[in-house]
């Protein structure tokens, strides 16, 4: 406890990029979180329903995403946007909005990511200059330091390694969890991916053919205003 509270007081500037690191870490660990929390509203009970709905036409199952809400909704509501305007088009298309997705998701993870890597170097560097002081103190007492002395300025100097190395070691199995969750989210995209190209092209030509008449109706409708 002695050493802990030592090293605190006397080498708090080495140790404030560590406890920055700890910082962002909780921070960036809550807001994924609380977004992935989010997002995950019964993706396997989604992914059936939305197949239900697509065999009766592309309108229940936008209705659908639409009461469904979460980050896997929107990419099917955005699908059947795609296979209704681009369908000729629609993987590549489709492809894109998954990227973007996925981007979305992976929000933050590179800041997990650089303090797993940084973390043990800041705390390696804490110890060296820690060592780097107490050798200096004990050439100024000309070697007259006793053992315990000695060995408690090394003690202490080796908490911002430990306090480092468990920074980081924190960051990487965080990281290694959320990108977990990533892939996924990636395969439940690859699902829905599936699941739109075994739409018949029946329905889309439908939802093109109601969409045209739609446009039409709004023009007609902006054109007899006086």
């Amino acid at each position: 406890m002695d050493m802990i509270r030592f090293a605190i007081f006397h080498d708090w500037l080495v140790l404030l990029p560590i406890v920055l690191c700890s910082v962002l870490t909780v921070a960036v660990t809550l807001e994924r979180l609380w977004f992935y929390h989010r997002n995950k509203r019964g993706t396997e009970k989604f992914l059936r329903a939305f197949q239900r709905e697509l065999g009766g036409g592309l309108g229940p199952a936008k209705a659908l995403c639409s009461r469904w809400g979460g980050i896997l909704a929107e990419v099917a509501e955005e699908g059947i946007g795609i296979l209704v305007e681009r369908r000729g088009r629609f993987e590549p298309s489709f492809d894109i909005a998954c990227t973007l997705a996925t981007r979305r998701l992976e929000a933050g993870l590179a800041i997990l990511g650089s303090i797993a890597t940084i973390s043990p170097y800041l705390g390696l560097f804490g110890t060296v200059i820690r060592i780097l002081l107490t050798f200096g103190e004990m050439a100024q007492t000309g070697g007259g330091a006793g053992v315990p002395q000695i060995m408690f300025g090394i003690g202490s100097a080796l908490i911002a390694t430990a306090f480092g190395l468990g920074v980081a070691i924190a960051a990487v199995a965080l990281n290694n969890y959320f990108r977990t969750v990533v892939g996924r989210f990636e395969d439940d995209f690859q699902l829905l991916k599936l699941l739109f190209l075994s739409v018949p092209d029946g329905h889309a030509e439908m939802a093109q053919s109601a969409a045209r008449t739609y446009a039409l109706q709004r023009q007609r409708q902006t054109t007899e205003r006086p």
